[in-house]
Formats: structure tokens, sequence, C-alpha cells
């Protein structure tokens, strides 16, 4: 590294990176007339390359700066300024002016600065909307993209009353229900406004003057943020319906008939337990998604639901395309197996668990209120594989295996 050992030597060294370099400032002595004609030049040269002159309301900030000066001085030109108006913006050179008048170029724009003429105040509402010459765009009155509040109040699903096509299988049973409320063995209470009732398989309850047994308590939702299931009620006049458990408590919080009939025991213990259940019967279906989502459209040959029902599976699927369990959209049911003498219940959750290991992760629909659901009961397995595992069900012996993913198909456990 050199070294010096004088000022001289550092100077006559070459200034590669300017730091030496000197620039003058603009003299403080400078005349405002002078400023003025520079901004009359800087005016010129904004008319040559934009063909207007510069709006002082612009959002851009130099622009605006330039035009606020240029209105304070156009007033009162000096003779240098008008010497530096080349294009006679100034009004000293009208046949220089470009395609226009030089009255029409020094009359200046309307502000919002300014204070607006008597002729201009309107004296009344009429005057405004009479004087309202401006057509209005189509996007300010038309709504895009919204749901009308005649939509959004309308539900995605109605649980409208039908007839029950196996009411045969339940009409002994409101029989002998009916015949213990009349003797006295089974009591009943009325629901209370804000009881949060909690709704089993095999429980009977009095709505609307008649009998209605829980027939079937099914697939799990959530809506807002709390978890839902779909019912099946069948009614003591063969009538049935499949509301959901939050709409049934709504229904039963406005009948000030209803009633609820208590068990006589505590769940298996209760010898009569047995009697007041269906018996358990049910279907097993595999279903897949006719969904034209692309991410559900590309993986539907893979991707099916495990559902298990007591009542027809064209019946349980009918509605699909309003359920978000089903994806919100119509499915073709693949496979069916019957159960008999096994609890819904169990093996749906039995089965749920055993392929857990093949269910999507990121599966979520958003339903037409905006309300993200994510269904729990598809995964990532063929029919066969489900026919397999029902194989090993009815054997015993599912216990002794599981699913493996990484191979797709089910391996001994351990």
């Amino acid at each position: 590294m050199s070294r010096y050992r004088s000022l001289d030597e550092i100077f006559d060294e070459e200034d590669e990176f300017g730091l030496l370099e000197i620039r003058q400032r603009a003299s403080a002595s400078a005349t405002p007339d002078t400023r003025n004609v520079e901004i009359v030049a800087q005016v010129n040269a904004f008319w040559e390359r934009h063909g207007r002159l510069p709006d002082d309301n612009s959002l851009d900030l130099e622009e605006m700066k330039l035009g606020t000066i240029w209105r304070s001085i156009r007033t009162s030109p000096s003779a240098a300024m008008a010497a530096a108006d080349r294009n006679g913006l100034l009004g000293g050179d009208k046949a220089s002016a470009p395609d226009r008048s030089v009255s029409a170029l020094a009359k200046p724009e309307p502000s919002w600065r300014d204070e607006p003429g008597e002729d201009d105040v309107p004296a009344s509402l009429d005057d405004i909307f009479d004087d309202d010459d401006e057509e209005v765009s189509e996007a300010v009155t038309t709504l895009r993209h919204v749901t009308p509040s005649a939509e959004r109040e309308k539900p995605s699903h109605r649980a409208d009353m039908f007839p029950c096509p196996d009411f045969g299988q339940f009409e002994q049973g409101f029989a002998d229900m009916q015949a213990r409320l009349e003797s006295g063995e089974r009591m009943v209470s009325p629901i209370q406004d804000g009881q949060e009732l909690r709704v089993h398989e095999g429980d009977y309850l009095i709505h609307r003057g008649l009998l209605a047994y829980i027939a079937e308590k099914t697939e799990l939702s959530r809506r807002g943020g709390k978890p839902d299931h779909r019912l099946r009620i069948i009614f003591s006049n063969g009538m049935e319906n499949d509301p959901l458990v939050s709409s049934l408590r709504k229904a039963l919080a406005t009948d000030r008939t209803a009633r609820y009939v208590h068990r006589p025991g505590m769940g298996p213990l209760d010898p009569e337990w047995q009697e007041d259940a269906l018996e358990l019967t049910g279907t097993i279906y595999v279903a897949r998604s006719k969904s034209t989502r692309p991410e559900i459209a590309e993986v539907r040959n893979i991707l099916h639901k495990i559902g298990v029902t007591s009542q027809d599976v064209r019946r349980r699927v009918a509605d699909a395309r309003n359920d978000a369990t089903f994806l919100l959209a119509d499915v073709d049911i693949v496979a069916t197996y019957e159960l008999k003498n096994l609890s819904r219940t169990k093996i749906e959750s039995l089965l749920h668990r055993f392929f857990d290991v093949a269910r999507p992760s990121g599966l979520v629909i958003t339903d037409r209120f905006g309300k993200r659901v994510h269904p729990r009961e598809w995964f990532y397995v063929l029919p066969e594989h489900v026919a397999e595992a029902v194989k090993l069900i009815a054997n015993g012996t599912l216990h002794e295996h599981r699913y493996d993913p990484a191979e797709q198909r089910i391996v001994r456990a351990g």
C-alpha cells in the first residue's frame, strides 16, 4: 500500500470517483424573473412532450408542483418570460400555439381549490338531479359476484317430510312406546328454552303431536365451527325427514308441545335398550364424486367416500349436490356391503380409523354461505380395499392388519 508524504501528492493522483469534483450551485442572488424564465422553459418542454399544460391537480408530485407555479406566474409575464415562451403559451405569440387558440390555452383549468361561483351552487336536490347529465357506469348500480339476499336466505338443503319406505320396521316400536307412555312406564319432560338437547340413535321425542324416532345419526360436518350431524327421523304417522341436529333443536325450541321421552336406565345396562333400538342392520357404501372441481376431478378414481346408512343408499345420496359431506356434488355408488347384527356407528368408526392414514389432509369445501367444511369420510382408497376390510371385520381379524398407503394395500400389522 503506497504512502503519501504530502497533500499535493494526494491531489496529483487521478480522481477516479470524482470525489474532488466541484459542482457549482445555483446563485443565491438569482432574481425571481430568472426563476420564472426557467419555469416558462420547463412548461414549454412539458407541452412539447405531452401536448398539454401541467395539471396543478395531478397525482404526480412534480407535475403538480410545476402546474401550481405556472398558474401563479402566467398572469403577469415579463419580457424575459415572453422571450422564453417559444410555444406562445403565455399568449404572446398566437400563431405559434399548435392547433389551439392561445386564449383557450391561457384559460386556467378549474380546480377544487377555487371558490365555486353563485351559479354553480345548487339551490335544492332537484337542481342536483336535474343537472346530472353524466352517465353512471353499470358497474356502480349492478351487483356482481354477490349472492342475492333471497338466495342467501334459502337453505342449501330442505329437510322436507316424505313417506317412509320401510315404515314396517318401525311401526311395532311406535305401538310399544305408545303403550309404555300410557301406562307410565316411560316419562316425558318439556324441552326448555336454551337447552342443548343431546340426540342419540334410538331416542324418542314428541314433536308436533307425533312420536318421533331417531333412527340414524350419520355424517359429521362442521357449520360455524361447531360439529353437526345429519339425522334420519321416523314419525308415527309413516313420514320421515332428515334434518341436521342444529335444525332439529331450533324446531323443538319453537314447538311448545315438544317433549323428550326418557330412557328408564343408562345405555346398554338398560334391559329394554335393544327393544327400543332399531334392529342392528344397515349398508356400507363406497361413493365416487362427480365433482368438476379440478382438485377433485383429477383424483376421482382413487378418492372415495366410505359411509354407513340404515336407509336406502339411493335415498341417502339423492341430495348429495347440496350436502358438503358429499363435496357439494352428485356421486356414483361403486360398492355396497350389507350389515347384520352389527352397530352401524361402530362399523363406520372402525373403517374410518383403519383407513385414517389415507385420509386427505387438505380437503376443504366452502359452502354457498362461505363456511369452510372439512369432510372427514373421504379416503385415497380403492373399492377393493374396502371390500377386503369388510371381510376382515366379518372374520374378526381387522385388528391384525393395517392399511399401507405407500404400497396401497392391506398388510399384516407388526
